[in-house]
């Protein structure tokens, strides 16, 4: 482990040729090597050191990943290793991490307690999570063309900007280091799957370019055998399941000395998706997604200034266009009508847009000080068309945020990172057809943190943050009507947490990594929907609710890790989580989608020169769906065989949900059953 004391030193790699980098993988995660081909069939390219976010005063080798927290960081390796095709699942490896579905059966995740909108997602440090609710399915985001994922907790660096209130979630882009390298992959898989990947890169000194393409498509997922059938489920192949994700990303990049460098980076995705309806006949919804398209183009850069200075830009421009149809019923052949002579209104169509950028200056002038001072800016606009393509909402926010870091070497053991920042809403257009809003005052918070890092000695870190978070609040928060459910609430303010954590990070014996962190989170003015007025069973036309700042919830937790060679030719790894959360403010309103406890465990065997066996369960306890209904937990066992015959070539086949267990991560959505898989992959 490194040593966090940080030397002065100028901005400027010393050694452009790096070493291997050193073991930043995630306790859980299988770490090690295999013997004959496995070392050499790894992925040659690194990471994007630009698209790379720490907080903690480590000094970091070129192509190293900063791992400042339990649990912190997803490696290329393992997305590979454990068949993490999707972001969700890869980061559902991770201790603190747990999975859940929303009423559109979409993917989502909780860390530690809090939801995707707590927690947004980047890409190389830029946000890329949509701004009209500030959810991600985390199902559309591919894993083929990533090199790692970084995971902050809680505590995390301030150059993310603003709404990083649980922590964030940041993808980071691959990065050639020789001058012709790529990869290439093939797969089958149940519900007749097709997988096809491809990455290429090059890097010549002065100049490099990365390209990716992705394919994931299936037409169905099959359910357990153990699954009962409703009136809108049969079981076996389930109904309108089918799925299709196409991913293109390209980076260009200049390197015209050892220390700057300028990157433009064009990412687009294309999706298709089924929704499932529900198996609860009285829930069901007739839903499907023509199109989930994503397109952004980003500018990174980072410049010297002499020997004690460097400034960092992001520039950057996202579009996000979806539509969702709605139908009558399951034969997906009407859509919903409503209205004067039953016009078709089944058709929400979205069009959102982010455009924006920072600029970060880092100075080690002064001596035991790095420095950084972070200006963000960033507009997000949703517009919303009717299914005669005419727009009949616009809403428009500005986001403005001030921040400071400093990193503090105390002395060759002890580091001290201090943050402050200043975020500020401003919202510029507010338009909704036929209910006209006047336009809402600005929100703003402040926040500040804090964290000590101690390395007590080479293979033995201790550490413990404190960190004052916001979310301010979405564009859907205040607005949203939701089909005439809700009544606005333009004036909601932000929302606020103190997260507090100690952690430890050691390697107790030779081969061995161990963490552990405990945690506390203090949230206060949490937005939740409340009735107005008429108290039903669920928001509708009748009994309307609104969102309000009512919320005060505590959350709590520990999560531990190990992973360790227990012989020559067999790893074991695993993690634990325990969860616990409660509604202060209201005990009788139970907070949902979050499992009291995790456990995850693998093995991996490599039996010779050529195989390896990779073995991974994961329990999950119950969890509360509602005030009145809690899931069963539930055990599941994947189970895959690698075959390695040259150095660049391998093949592997597998089942996932081995024992073909019925369960579900929200009420009427259950999850695929046995699922068998077959992939082959060459790596030049």
């Amino acid at each position: 482990m490194h040593k966090t004391g940080l030397k002065r030193r100028a901005l400027t790699p010393v050694n452009r040729n790096l070493k291997k980098p050193l073991l930043t993988v995630v306790l859980m995660a299988l770490g090690g090597t295999s013997p004959g081909w496995a070392e050499q069939a790894s992925i040659k390219a690194m990471p994007f050191e630009l698209g790379t976010i720490t907080v903690s005063a480590t000094p970091l080798h070129v192509g190293e990943i900063g791992e400042d927290q339990v649990a912190s960081v997803v490696t290329q390796k393992e997305m590979r290793q454990f068949n993490r095709d999707n972001v969700g699942d890869a980061l559902n490896l991770l201790s603190g991490v747990t999975l859940s579905n929303n009423s559109r059966n979409e993917k989502m995740i909780s860390v530690r307690g809090f939801d995707s909108r707590q927690v947004p997602l980047f890409i190389d440090g830029i946000p890329v999570y949509v701004p009209y609710d500030g959810y991600v399915d985390f199902n559309r985001f591919t894993t083929a063309d990533l090199a790692a994922i970084q995971l902050a907790k809680g505590f995390s660096s301030v150059a993310y900007g603003p709404n990083a209130i649980g922590g964030a979630i940041n993808l980071i882009s691959r990065k050639p280091k020789a001058t012709f390298e790529g990869d290439a992959s093939v797969g089958f898989g149940s519900g007749n799957e097709r997988l096809g990947q491809a990455n290429v890169g090059t890097n010549q000194g002065k100049w490099y370019l990365q390209a990716g393409v992705s394919h994931l498509e299936s037409d169905y997922f099959p359910l357990s055998s153990d699954f009962r059938p409703t009136a809108t489920e049969n079981g076996g192949k389930r109904n309108n399941s089918y799925r299709k994700d196409d991913k293109l990303s390209l980076k260009v990049g200049l390197t015209p000395n050892a220390s700057d460098e300028y990157t433009i980076s064009y990412y687009k995705q294309d999706g298709e998706k089924g929704q499932p309806e529900s198996t609860d006949p009285a829930a069901a919804r007739y839903w499907k997604w023509p199109y989930w398209n994503k397109e952004s183009l980003y500018f990174i850069s980072k410049t010297t200034l002499g020997s004690s200075e460097a400034v960092k830009f992001r520039l950057y421009h996202d579009k996000f266009d979806n539509e969702v149809d709605s139908y009558t019923d399951g034969t997906y052949s009407t859509l919903k009508t409503s209205g004067l002579g039953s016009v078709a209104t089944g058709r929400s169509i979205y069009n959102d847009r982010t455009s924006g950028g920072s600029i970060e200056l880092e100075s080690v002038r002064f001596r035991a000080h790095t420095v950084r001072l972070v200006t963000h800016y960033k507009t997000n606009e949703h517009t919303e068309l009717d299914a005669f393509a005419s727009t009949t909402t616009i809403y428009k926010d500005t986001l403005v945020s001030y921040a400071a870091e400093d990193n503090i070497k105390i002395n060759s053991v002890l580091n001290l990172s201090l943050g402050l920042a200043h975020h500020q809403l401003r919202p510029d257009t507010v338009f909704n057809l036929g209910n006209p809003y006047s336009l809402p005052s600005a929100k703003s918070a402040n926040n500040a943190q804090a964290g000590l890092f101690y390395d007590w000695s080479e293979r033995v870190r201790f550490y413990t943050t404190v960190a004052q978070k916001t979310r301010l609040p979405t564009l859907k928060d205040r607005y949203s009507q939701r089909l005439g459910s809700f009544i606005e609430n333009p004036d909601l303010q932000p929302e606020q947490s103190i997260n507090y954590e100690i952690g430890y990070q050691g390697r107790p014996w030779q081969g061995a990594k161990a963490e552990a962190a405990i945690y506390y989170s203090d949230i206060s003015d949490k937005i939740q929907s409340q009735f107005v007025g008429t108290v039903a069973s669920s928001c509708i036309s009748t009994a309307k609710c609104q969102m309000q700042n009512i919320g005060r919830v505590h959350a709590s937790g520990i999560e531990l890790g190990l992973r360790s060679p227990v012989l020559s030719w067999m790893e074991l790894g695993g993690n634990y989580t325990y969860t616990d959360l409660k509604n202060v403010s209201d005990p009788t309103n139970k907070v949902i989608d979050v499992p009291r406890q995790k456990l995850t465990a693998n093995a991996i065997a490599h039996l010779n020169g050529y195989i390896d066996l990779v073995g991974f369960v994961e329990h999950n306890s119950s969890r509360w769906v509602s005030n009145t209904m809690e899931l069963a937990g539930f055990t599941t066992m994947n189970l895959k065989g690698v075959y390695r015959p040259t150095k660049s070539l391998f093949a592997e086949v597998g089942v996932n949900n081995l024992a073909d267990k019925n369960y579900s991560l929200a009420n009427g959505f259950p999850n695929p059953g046995r699922m068998w898989f077959a992939k082959a992959s060459y790596q030049f």
